[in-house]
């Protein structure tokens, strides 16, 4: 690492994977800091760097002079597993800053002393180490083992610990709807065997798994007592619906779609013969919520599922945060279950898409319904957070693809109805803008954007970086709207019309005000004037910042 490396660390202050510490601190504090960075995604620990970001320098260690691979050598022998960093020195301005890079070890390690912390952030974002505490190794370590927690042996458990009305309740749900109607009709022996909830090497060993969907609710007490749920109804930010869960997960699904069915109000919308209801939250979309909250949660955390209805939002926290190698980046297109068990469970029943496309669909809903995109924005490290408006809905773009699709027999892609919604709610895009605010593959954004003008659902204006696309003039007509009118005005013979009257009303007319009167770039307007002057119609007097164009006389 180079001097300005470490000034770029430095000044980009401390993160999930970057830590300082000051030049005079012990052993023991180096040892735990590395602890920590290993507990966490690994990193880069800076010796002799202030929380100010200040480079003051690596201190002698014991009054002795500084040495890497004796630093090197402590933290292997003072760490448990022995964690194998690399450690270098490097001067900067005069000044030693030591620089351990930290790997992301497997398993969770401590120091020898038997100290566990880990690496996590702050609600504000900056980064801490706090204790490592044993239902979170436990959850890390099934991990890291590719081990699925409802595969994990409920020692103990015997048939009386299973509930035969929830063996029931999932022949119901898989014999309705989308569910599996060849195990609908299965025992309950052959039912625990297709879900591999049983372990045939163990004597037939029930697993958590069986406790989760089938138990009773003393032997989830007993075995599962982390399988709680929490629902609140929330009016003017007072509590008005208090109930806590502690039910085997179909029957506790159930229990909370009944909860939001009856205070899902909808808003009416009449279209021709047609009337669309507009929940405030699609179904679909509460029921792959939370099943993905019941069965994505990570039962080794300590701390119930939320689900909170208000005014304003519904709101579903899952304790722990995505699983291994999902990301907000890639989860709309990834789909990595934490408890592959628990997801085909909920699959057979009918109650979440087969193929995993539920989180794809919950978005169709969502702008179908005339809803924003739901929000995951509060996912951390320690729960999956994702927050959904309840607001009234946008009528008009719901009345727009609806009037298409119906019309069409077409139904609009994802991209494409993100796409219409920017489009609503920012106004006139640019490729760059789309692409921006969708976090979209930008060749994806045009592929997209040339496919909705074939549609006749989109237009645009300008060229080059400027080309801006907005909603045609079906969508204003709908919205009865004068909108669309204001927008034709940046055609080029309105755009010669507009600087003409502004010309023959105040004497001359500036490029800086060409630009703002017709929506264009300082590129465009000159464009837009070098062709009124070449006609003959405009003539430019002045230089520079003086330069105004007036009519030619004749």
């Amino acid at each position: 690492m180079t001097p300005d490396d470490v000034r770029r660390l430095a000044e980009a202050g401390e993160t999930l994977t970057v830590e300082f510490k000051r030049g005079t601190v012990n052993d023991d504090a180096i040892v735990e800091a590395v602890v920590c960075l290993a507990n966490g995604h690994g990193g880069t620990l800076l010796l002799g760097v202030e929380d100010d970001r200040n480079i003051t320098g690596w201190k002698p260690r014991n009054g002795k002079t500084n040495d890497a691979h004796i630093v090197q050598a402590m933290i292997l022998n003072k760490t448990d597993t022995p964690i194998p960093t690399e450690v270098e020195v490097v001067n900067v301005d005069g000044r030693d800053v030591a620089v351990i890079s930290v790997p992301d070890m497997p398993m969770p390690v401590g120091t020898k002393s038997g100290k566990y912390v880990r690496r996590t952030t702050r609600v504000d974002g900056s980064p801490q180490c706090v204790p490592y505490l044993l239902h979170e190794m436990l959850s890390g370590g099934l991990t890291a083992q590719g081990r699925d927690y409802a595969s994990t042996p409920a020692r103990g458990a015997t048939d009386a610990d299973l509930d035969s009305a929830e063996f029931d309740r999932f022949r119901r749900l898989c014999a309705n709807g989308k569910g599996d109607r060849v195990i609908a009709d299965s025992t309950n022996s052959d039912i625990l065997r297709a879900l591999r909830l049983i372990l045939p090497d163990e004597g037939y060993q029930l697993t958590l798994g069986a406790i989760l969907l089938f138990g009773t609710e003393s032997a989830l007490a007993r075995f599962v007592p982390t399988a709680e749920v929490v629902f609140h109804e929330l009016k003017r930010d007072a509590i008005t619906t208090d109930e806590t869960l502690h039910q085997p997960l179909f029957r506790a699904a159930e229990r909370l779609y009944a909860l939001i069915d009856v205070r899902n109000s909808e808003q009416e919308l009449l279209f021709g013969l047609h009337r669309i209801g507009v929940p405030r939250v699609p179904e679909g979309t509460i029921r792959e919520s939370i099943a993905n909250a019941l069965v994505h949660r990570d039962y080794s955390e300590v701390g119930p599922v939320t689900v909170q209805l208000s005014e304003d939002q519904f709101r579903v926290k899952s304790p722990g945060g995505f699983p291994a190698g999902i990301t907000l980046a890639n989860f709309l297109d990834d789909s990595k279950p934490r408890s592959p068990i628990l997801a085909e469970a909920f699959k057979r029943a009918g109650i979440v898409d087969r193929a995993g496309r539920g989180i794809r669909e919950m978005y169709q809903q969502l702008l179908r319904s005339g809803r924003g995109e739901p929000d995951y924005s509060a996912t951390n490290d320690r729960a999956v957070i994702v927050s959904i408006p309840t607001t009234d809905a946008d009528l008009e773009i719901v009345r727009f693809v609806f009037e298409y699709e119906d019309s069409t027999g077409h139904r609009l892609t994802l991209l494409q109805l993100r796409i219409l919604h920017e489009i609503k709610a920012m106004g006139p895009e640019t490729v760059g803008g789309l692409v921006e605010a969708l976090h979209a593959p930008e060749s994806a954004a045009r592929a997209q954007l040339t496919r909705l003008a074939e549609m006749g659902l989109v237009e645009a204006r300008g060229a080059g970086r400027n080309r801006r696309h907005h909603l045609t003039a079906a969508f204003y007509r709908l919205a009865q709207s004068s909108e669309y009118v204001r927008l034709q005005d940046t055609d080029p013979i309105q755009q010669e019309r507009m600087i003409l009257a502004y010309v023959a009303q105040f004497g001359s007319i500036t490029r800086g005000k060409v630009a703002e009167l017709c929506r264009l770039s300082p590129d465009q307007a000159r464009v837009a004037l070098k062709k009124l002057v070449d006609t003959g119609d405009l003539e430019l007097r002045g230089e520079k910042r003086g330069a105004h164009y007036v009519r030619r006389r004749s």
